[in-house]
């Protein structure tokens, strides 16, 4: 392919450093992005010859180039708002919010909402759904509510049923029943079909509060025209809705009436009404109603709960998957591996006792949990100072056999370390060892990092030696866990000799190796080492380099050592474009008192990269919302307004004008 020209790829490299200017704050941007968009915006079929910017190209270019990457879409939206003769459309909003769903970003989402409506721009329908969908999902109910309203008036016709249904049952279950009734109402009118979920949330809170005969009318008016509503699963969830407010009498009426409507209330149904006359003592009502159970009542449908849990829990519903999981598991009935798993996942966010109960539930059953869901039930645990509970799970576990591999083991020692139990960590490595079970590499990294974590740098060596004599080969998490560490024991030569060793067994560094070792470098006075270093970097990737150099400047200028941070910056090839470092030791000197150095850094740029000072300066001008002092940010502005290094009509002229009024 030709090599495109000039205008075009000078075109493309300003749209990659504003995209990336863009992307900064929130540092999710990465090499293999910035290349992506490189490459998309020089080659065709979607770039043509003479490179117009238009809403079909931005649309483009963010799906799906930069789709989960919404720092970026944000900027080539933003950037591309503001070149002339330029205005985005419906496409190009509509691949901006479908970044910005998928990475739900909702207070950004709700911003271009309130800017497409500001220029009228006609959305798409689907992009209220992915809208309504992101809000929803992130919590944001009235915000959802509200965005519902709009979508039907902006669009001219209704949304999908499957959101009206989600966001029946996110109003309802937030507490919010007055909108609840407000959009089961309008679903009816509108003739809009109702799913389980969504009739099931909403039905079980508003029967809470609603007098029993206009909750028994509504189940039937729903039944009469959505016969495909599960009768039995809306039962058990209307008399446990009724038993949780203590109407024990109108949950055992209501299993007659709805039976007598077709909706077949199960086992679970009248296990739920037993147990609320049980708790309040009532125990020969309790009876009468488990002896009714058996005559009128249907056996569970396995797979009608193991559904309805498991749409729950997709739609954010925890609350209700663990009530009525807890009606299965108090009964025992039949629930399925996945279910259980599910619960135990998602529970343990907002309940870790009875997450902890479920789970204990399923290993009595002689049933293991998976991987996965111990990993997060750990995790959660933790999370809220249950250690202890979770450390119990696991010695049943063991009791039982559970751990029969390295993949088990390492789930428990993870969290004994993460848990600042070191010794029990240690305990369960030999256990390992014992049976046979090799550690891998994940097993040493955990036991490593827990060791360098409590300053128990001579364990961590002992089996950094054991590892290479099993056989086991370091990888870059190992080298990075002791390169860190090594400094900070006053070990730097040490730490030098496991970078140099990584480089021959060819594990590449990566920005947290070099940085650890630049910093510990230069706090050691080892300057050349530390140039070095930087120097090895920028040989292995450019914009890797970037970073370890920010650091190389920004500790050296916390040293006061300008003078080698200006020598470096000086000293730096052609290749390395980052006005991240110049804007740190601009920053640096002016904070310094250093005004004269910082002018002749500027004077130096301008003569020696002309091209690189207005993107310098623009960096410089950004950082000032964030800067604690603006003083010597001023002071440098109009020092370099004396020198004629501002222009009349440049923003930071306007800067200065404002604070000289």
């Amino acid at each position: 392919m030709a090599p495109p020209p000039p205008a075009v790829a000078t075109a493309a490299r300003r749209l990659s450093r504003a995209l990336l200017s863009a992307a900064k704050p929130s540092r999710s941007w990465t090499p293999a992005l910035e290349q992506t968009l490189h490459r998309f915006l020089l080659s065709p079929p979607h770039r043509p010859a003479a490179f117009p910017l238009t809403p079909s190209l931005v649309a483009a270019a963010i799906d799906p180039h930069l789709l989960r990457h919404h720092p970026l879409a944000a900027g080539l939206f933003h950037w591309a708002s503001q070149q002339p003769g330029f205005s985005h459309s419906p496409e190009s909003f509509h691949s901006l919010l479908k970044s910005l769903a998928l990475s739900h970003q909702p207070h950004s989402l709700q911003s271009l909402l309130k800017l497409a409506r500001a220029r009228k721009v006609p959305l798409f329908p689907s992009s209220y759904h992915l809208a309504i969908s992101s809000l929803l999902f992130c919590g944001k109910t009235l915000e959802a509510a509200e965005l519902i309203e709009q979508a039907t008036a902006d669009a001219g016709e209704d949304l999908p049923s499957a959101i009206y249904n989600s966001l029946l049952a996110a109003v309802a279950s937030d507490g919010f029943l007055h909108l609840a009734r407000k959009v089961s109402d309008r679903m009816l009118r509108r003739g809009i079909r109702f799913n389980d979920v969504g009739f099931g949330v909403y039905v079980g809170k508003v029967c809470r509060v609603e007098e029993f005969d206009r909750t028994l009318s509504l189940v039937e008016q729903i039944k009469q025209r959505f016969c495909e509503i599960n009768g039995s699963v809306i039962a058990a969830l209307i008399v446990d809705g009724l038993c949780r407010v203590g109407r024990i009498e109108d949950a055992w009426h209501a299993l007659e009436e709805l039976r007598s409507r077709g909706c077949k209330p199960d086992f679970i149904a009248y296990r739920i009404v037993s147990e609320g006359f049980r708790v309040v003592g009532r125990v020969e009502e309790a009876m009468k109603i488990l002896k009714q159970k058996r005559k009128l009542g249907v056996a569970p449908r396995a797979n009608d709960y193991r559904e309805f849990i498991l749409s729950l829990i997709s739609e954010r519903r925890i609350q209700e998957a663990k009530d009525l999981g807890e009606a299965i598991v108090g009964g025992d009935f039949p629930i399925e591996d996945d279910v259980l798993n599910a619960l135990v996942e998602s529970v343990s966010a907002i309940d870790p006792d009875s997450a902890v109960s479920f789970c204990m539930y399923m290993i009595g059953k002689e049933r293991f949990p998976s991987l996965t869901m111990l990993c997060n039930l750990s995790r959660n645990l933790c999370k809220n100072g249950k250690s202890d509970e979770m450390w119990d799970v696991f010695k049943v576990l063991s009791e039982k056999g559970y751990f029969s591999g390295v993949g088990q083991y390492n789930v428990m020692v993870s969290f004994l370390c993460k848990a600042g139990r070191l010794r029990e960590a240690y305990d369960m490595f030999k256990e390992m060892k014992k049976k046979g079970f090799g550690p891998d590499i994940s097993s040493y990294n955990m036991v490593m990092e827990a060791c360098c974590r409590e300053d128990l740098l001579r364990p961590a060596k002992k089996l950094w030696d054991e590892m290479f004599a099993n056989g086991c080969s370091a990888n870059l998490q190992t080298y990075n866990i002791l390169i860190r560490k090594l400094p900070e024991a006053g070990q730097i030569d040490e730490a030098q000799h496991l970078f140099h060793h990584m480089l021959e067994k060819g594990v590449p560094p990566d920005n947290v190796t070099y940085t650890s070792l630049i910093k510990a470098l230069c706090l050691e006075k080892k300057l050349e080492e530390a140039i070095e270093i930087c120097n090895r970097s920028m040989k292995q990737d450019v914009v890797l380099a970037g970073s370890t150099l920010n650091m190389l400047i920004l500790t050296l200028c916390q040293e006061g050592n300008f003078g080698a941070a200006s020598s470096v910056i000086h000293g730096l090839p052609s290749n390395i474009e980052n006005s991240d470092s110049h804007v740190i030791l601009l920053k640096s000197l002016t904070d310094a008192g250093e005004v004269e150095m910082a002018i002749k850094h500027i004077e130096w740029v301008g003569n020696n990269s002309p091209f690189k000072l207005q993107a310098i300066l623009d960096e410089l001008l950004s950082s000032l919302s964030t800067a604690p002092n603006l003083e010597p940010i001023l002071q440098l502005l109009r020092t370099m307004h004396d020198h004629g290094l501002v222009s009349d009509n440049s923003p930071w002229a306007n800067l200065l004008d404002g604070y000289f009024i």
